[in-house]
């Protein structure tokens, strides 16, 4: 979905996905809260100005914290040090070989 665009209802998605109504308020609330969605009276509800934007940041914090941190203290125990982390990291993403 693009920013502006009109989301399905919560009736739409309770049949869409079967899931309980309840589940699919408590979802929609959230989205609004966090500025992801916004309701129009009567019309429905739309997706944010910078949504996209947002959830990627949120992703990338989410990220940072359960992998990153837990690498570099991994690391840390093991002597690993940064430079040897950067090239595991690049030989991970296939950009280059092992070589340490």
């Amino acid at each position: 979905m693009n920013e502006s665009d009109k989301v399905p209802s919560t009736n739409e998605l309770v049949n869409f996905y079967k899931i309980n109504h309840a589940t699919v308020l408590k979802g929609i609330t959230q989205l609004v809260d966090e500025d992801i969605l916004y309701k129009k009276r009567g019309v429905g509800m739309f997706v944010a100005e910078g949504a996209k934007k947002k959830l990627i940041q949120k992703r990338k914090d989410v990220f940072v914290d359960d992998y990153v941190v837990r690498l570099v203290q991994e690391a840390n125990k093991l002597e690993i040090s940064e430079s040897e982390i950067i090239a595991l990291i690049k030989c991970a993403k296939g950009s280059e070989p092992y070589d340490i």
